[in-house]
C-alpha cells in the first residue's frame, strides 16, 4: 500500500519525470555506467563515500579534485562517478529518507580543470542537484578551493535554486577547523581533522563496492528512460504508473510517505 496524499504523488511524479528526461538529454554521462568507464578514476583513488553516516543520517562522500587527471578523463566522465554512486546509494531507503552531503577537496585544481566545465554541464550538474534526481542534497562543502575556482563556481551558480545556495559552504584552507561543525571527528578520514579511516582505505572500499555493483550498473545504461510524459493536472497520478518510472531500487512508499511540509522543509 502506498501512503500519501495527491500532491505527495504529483511531486513524486513530476521529480521521476524530470529524472526520465534528464537521462535521454545526457546520453553522454548516462548511457555508460560500467565502472571499467572510470576504472582509471577510482583507482585513482578520486571518490569514496564515508563508513558511517552523519548525526543527521545523510550519507558522506567525499571527491578529490587532485586526483583528477584531466588529460586522461573528460569533465563528463568526471560526473559519472557522482552518478554511479548516486544510483547505488538512492536504493538505501535511510538515504532517500536523509539525502547526502559532499565534500570537495579542490586542492589540485588548476587551469586545465577548468577549461573542461562549460555551460552545458554546469546546467546537468545544477539539474541533478536540484530537481533531476530522487535525492536530497543536504549540504555541499568545499575545502582548498583557489581563487580561480571562482569563475566556474559563478558559471553553475545562477542554475542552483535558493534553497541549494544556502547549503554550500566554502571553507578554504582552515577546513580543519570548520568542517568539525558539520561532521563528527569520528566519521572524518584523517586527511581531514577525523579519526575515521584514511581517504585511501574509504576510496578503496567504495571502488570495491561499485565493482561489485556492476551487474546492477549495466542494468540501468541499458535500461530506457522512456517517452516524454506530460502529467495531467486534473487527473490524480496512478502509483503503478510511477512505479514504471522510478529507476530500479527506488522505493516508491519511501519517496512519498513524507507530508509536502517535510519536503518543503528537507
Amino acid at each position: 500500500m502506498i501512503n500519501g496524499n495527491r500532491m505527495d504523488l504529483s511531486s513524486i511524479l513530476r521529480l521521476l519525470i524530470n529524472y526520465q528526461r534528464w537521462r535521454r538529454e545526457c546520453p553522454e554521462i548516462n548511457a555508460n555506467l560500467h565502472p571499467s568507464s572510470v576504472l582509471g578514476l577510482l583507482q585513482n583513488n578520486y571518490h569514496g563515500v564515508l563508513r558511517d553516516r552523519d548525526l543527521s543520517g545523510s550519507r558522506v562522500l567525499i571527491y578529490r579534485i587532485g586526483q583528477w587527471n584531466p588529460k586522461d578523463f573528460t569533465a563528463y566522465e568526471v560526473f559519472r562517478v557522482s552518478l554511479i554512486t548516486s544510483e547505488l546509494i538512492v536504493q538505501e531507503t535511510e538515504t532517500q529518507r536523509n539525502g547526502l552531503k559532499a565534500i570537495f577537496d579542490m586542492q589540485g585544481w588548476c587551469f586545465a580543470h577548468a577549461l573542461q566545465i562549460n555551460s552545458s554541464l554546469a546546467k546537468m550538474m545544477s539539474s541533478v542537484l536540484t530537481d533531476s534526481f530522487p535525492l536530497k542534497v543536504r549540504g555541499i562543502h568545499l575545502i582548498n578551493e583557489p581563487i580561480f575556482f571562482r569563475p566556474v563556481f559563478a558559471m553553475i551558480r545562477p542554475f542552483l535554486t535558493d534553497k541549494i545556495k544556502q547549503r554550500i559552504h566554502m571553507h578554504g584552507s582552515n577546513f580543519k577547523e570548520t568542517l568539525s561543525g558539520f561532521f563528527s571527528k569520528d566519521i572524518l578520514p584523517q586527511e581531514y581533522g577525523g579519526s575515521g579511516p584514511s581517504m585511501e582505505e574509504v576510496c578503496q572500499e567504495w571502488t570495491s563496492h561499485i565493482l561489485q555493483s556492476e551487474e546492477r550498473l549495466t542494468q540501468l545504461s541499458t535500461c530506457p528512460a522512456g517517452d516524454e510524459v506530460t502529467p495531467d493536472p486534473e487527473t490524480e497520478p496512478d502509483p503503478d504508473s510511477l512505479q514504471l518510472l522510478t529507476p530500479n531500487g527506488l522505493h516508491i512508499p519511501e519517496c512519498i510517505s513524507m507530508t509536502n511540509q517535510q519536503r518543503h522543509n528537507s
